[in-house]
């Protein structure tokens, strides 16, 4: 099923941030005023039509203090990191989430970038989002335990 995706404008909000925070488990709970931010921010943010789901990722010069960035940031010189990526259940398995890092992997390359890089979880594991990234080409390049959110995440890399 091909669908367009497009940058993520102000408009889009109201319906994003729902879809993010119905999944605020596995990513995090943001306000709309948080999500503008990191929006703004942000080396690329997509949607996919019909606001069925997004990516959000930076690149090493982000001002974002999340632990997981932290890890690539002191460890790389340069990388586009995807803080989330989202599909609502009811479009899971049409093929959005690759459609947007493919987007990814294309724009990031022309922006000169070598790689893309993700976390995922260890514990609680997450053995879809492992396979995924798997078949994406993504490889572990480090491990941690995040005291402060009680579980322990893969870091993981695709170079370009």
């Amino acid at each position: 099923m091909a669908v367009a995706i497009h940058p993520i404008v102000s408009s889009d909000y109201p319906e994003l941030l729902a879809l993010n925070n119905e999944h605020a488990a596995e990513l995090s709970l943001l306000t709309e005023e948080s999500f503008a931010q990191w929006v703004s921010v942000s080396f690329l943010a997509m949607r996919a039509e019909g606001h069925l789901a997004f990516l959000l990722a930076f690149d090493q010069n982000a001002p974002y203090d999340s632990p997981n960035f932290l890890w690539f940031q002191q460890r790389m010189p340069r990388f586009v990191y995807v803080d989330r990526i989202v599909v609502g259940a009811a479009a899971r398995g049409l093929g959005l989430a690759r459609t947007l890092y493919e987007d990814l992997f294309r724009k990031a390359k022309s922006a000169s970038h070598d790689r893309i890089v993700c976390e995922v979880n260890s514990d609680p594991p997450n053995p879809g989002s492992d396979a995924f990234h798997a078949a994406l080409g993504f490889t572990v390049v480090g491990e941690a335990y995040l005291e402060a959110r009680g579980k322990s995440v893969r870091y993981l890399q695709r170079n370009l």
